[in-house]
């Protein structure tokens, strides 16, 4: 389970990823960058490379809700937090046949590494998940209708080749402790008077 640089370090891991398998030979010659995008940088976006825009965070309903961890004191965690953290990689080239390229190689990349391991995220920000945490990378499933409608909101007319993906089992833990009640020893009965037998 991660701390609260949860979020933050799958988008960085996720560029990682792609800035370590990027090779110039596989595009003539053209470099290209790859970026955590804001809203405000779509309107001066970078020339050739893949930007990588978080645009919905959604608490996971589908996923069991692990029990929160113990602290170095031995107390038990509040439950920890599951999210699935949507993404849009929007492919950025003045010649459409490199964008086209860049597409077809970003979507081949993720395919390859559909599991981003605790390794790759440690490099990014170490400490943050734990040895035994992974996240999954998903192609996304937003509709036409609503990626069109996203692009609206950003840039009015300017839509740009972008691909949708979800990174699901990001769990962000807590930092309180689960509030128990003392383990119960005994169970003490007492009837009411009006529940109490009459004698005979």
């Amino acid at each position: 389970m991660a701390d609260y640089r949860g979020i933050e370090t799958v988008s960085e891991a996720l560029m990682h990823l792609l800035r370590a398998t990027y090779d110039p030979t596989d595009f003539d010659g053209n470099a290209l960058q790859f970026a955590v995008y804001v809203a405000d940088d779509f309107r001066q976006p970078m020339a050739t490379g893949v930007s990588l825009f978080l645009y919905r965070v959604v608490p996971n309903g589908s996923h069991r809700t692990p029990r929160g961890r113990l602290d170095d004191r031995g107390l038990r965690l509040q439950p920890s937090l599951p999210l699935d953290l949507h993404y849009l990689m929007t492919l950025w080239a003045r010649d459409a046949s490199l964008q086209h390229r860049v597409a077809a190689w970003l979507m081949r990349v993720l395919e390859d590494t559909p599991i981003l391991p605790h390794g790759l995220l440690d490099s990014v920000a170490p400490g943050v998940f734990h040895p035994d945490e992974t996240v999954e990378v998903l192609p996304g499933e937003t509709s036409t209708e609503d990626l069109l409608h996203l692009w609206e909101a950003l840039i009015e007319d300017g839509y740009q080749l972008s691909i949708p993906y979800v990174v699901r089992n990001v769990y962000i833990e807590s930092r309180r402790p689960l509030d128990e009640g003392a383990p119960v020893h005994e169970r003490v009965l007492q009837l009411r008077d009006a529940d109490a037998r009459p004698t005979l």
